[in-house]
């Protein structure tokens, strides 16, 4: 078990607050705030005993947690245990996060919207005016997917200016933000 000062236990505590209104669960959320936190690379049995959550759940967390990126797996000399550690470039992990959120939330999304337009190009009354409202919303999604994948495309450097840019943009294009 490690110790955790007053900041990390609320970070923690936090962070799985966080992570479980973006629907994932509660100690994958725990396990990766305590990892962001740590001072060094923990193994499996002091992320058990510091987050009291069973062996298996944090066996789970770490896999999960491995497949988005977020976390990996280091060595240490003499020691036969795995230890883990976070990624801590925030830059990266967060676009780790976008990512699995654009491929869990937004393409199902999409994917729903072209099921229910594929062959509704007649729709009559009701069906017509949904259809409508239906492309309106398949076109938006297109297009932030689109800016998406241009922005994700950046190098670091652009794209940091660009988010820097914020209300400028705006200005620039004659509107208030």
């Amino acid at each position: 078990m490690i110790a955790l000062g007053p900041l990390q236990r609320k970070f923690v505590l936090n962070w799985s607050k966080i992570g479980t209104r973006w629907g994932i669960n509660r100690t994958v959320a725990q396990v990766h705030a305590l990892l962001l936190v740590a001072e060094r690379p923990l193994n499996a049995d002091e992320i058990t005993d510091t987050l009291s959550v069973s062996r298996s759940n944090v066996s789970n967390s770490m896999k999960e947690l491995q497949t988005w990126g977020l976390v990996r797996t280091v060595r240490g000399l003499g020691d036969r245990r795995d230890h883990f550690e976070a990624v801590d470039d925030v830059w990266n992990m967060s676009l780790v996060i976008l990512d699995e959120r654009k491929r869990r939330e937004i393409d199902p999304a999409v994917e729903a919207l072209r099921s229910c337009l594929d062959g509704a190009e007649g729709a009559r009354g009701g069906d017509a005016r949904t259809r409508e409202r239906l492309v309106k919303m398949l076109e938006f999604f297109d297009m932030m997917t689109s800016w998406y994948h241009e922005v994700r495309k950046l190098p670091k450097k652009s794209a940091l200016r660009l988010i820097k840019l914020g209300t400028k943009v705006g200005q620039f294009l004659g509107g208030a933000i």
